[in-house]
């Protein structure tokens, strides 16, 4: 879902910048200066839009055939959906048993600390760990 909101985030950019073209190409080309210069100047620009013309509406194009199919039916939508809750099921037993397995190892090795604390000290004042 999150993936198809960026894919129209991104579409909507583009028609925005798409516009903005149209607008700024409206505008140059209508300037009132007159002479060789400003004519050369003008074709120059003309071209610049067009190429950024065509390449937003590529994109745009793009973006719009990444979009998911209209034609995806109801069916289709909800055995997809079920196929990624059956996954979702699938990976929170994985994730369980991995958190069971490591509270398992945190506990080996508290006790092995509790036994080698335990050593340490009869080793330095024998006969403390006898009460």
């Amino acid at each position: 879902l999150e993936k198809m909101a960026d894919m129209l985030t991104q579409l909507q950019d583009a028609v925005n910048q798409l516009a903005q073209h149209f607008c700024n190409s409206v505008g140059v080309l209508s300037t009132a200066d007159h002479g060789a210069d400003a004519e050369a100047k003008r074709s120059e620009l003309a071209a610049l839009y067009a190429q950024l013309i065509a390449r937003t509406s590529k994109d745009i194009d793009f973006l719009l055939s990444s979009l998911p199919s209209a034609q995806c039916s109801p069916e289709v939508q909800e055995e997809n959906l079920r196929r990624l809750e059956d996954k979702n099921h699938e990976t929170a037993e994985q994730l369980s048993e991995l958190v069971r397995n490591g509270e398992d190892v945190l506990q080996q090795i508290k006790d092995s600390l509790d036994t080698l604390a335990r050593h340490q000290l009869e080793s330095v004042c024998p006969g403390s760990g006898e009460r």
